[in-house]
């Protein structure tokens, strides 16, 4: 059985954000951390009709970005300095 709780890492710890009901005690754990990728596009000067539209003329493309072939793209600089 797989269980996915949302939590986060705070002192050495791990809080999570709600307690799982059906999860016996000493039940092992496997902990991935997330690196939090939120971009703040007000910060860059981007407002929401912008963002908007921005998504709407970049939604043709998400297919594309997000098959599996494309993941070579996601180090390239660094597969690319190893030529």
């Amino acid at each position: 059985m797989l269980t996915t709780l949302e939590g986060v890492y705070r002192d050495g710890r791990i809080e999570l954000k709600s307690l799982p009901s059906n999860v016996a005690q000493e039940t092992k754990v496997i902990v991935t951390f997330i690196e939090d990728t939120t971009v703040e596009l007000a910060a860059r000067g981007i407002d929401r009709s912008q963002a908007e539209s921005l998504r709407n003329s970049l939604t043709t493309f998400a297919d594309d970005w997000d098959s599996p072939e494309m993941s070579i793209y996601d180090n390239y600089d660094a597969a690319k300095s190893q030529l």
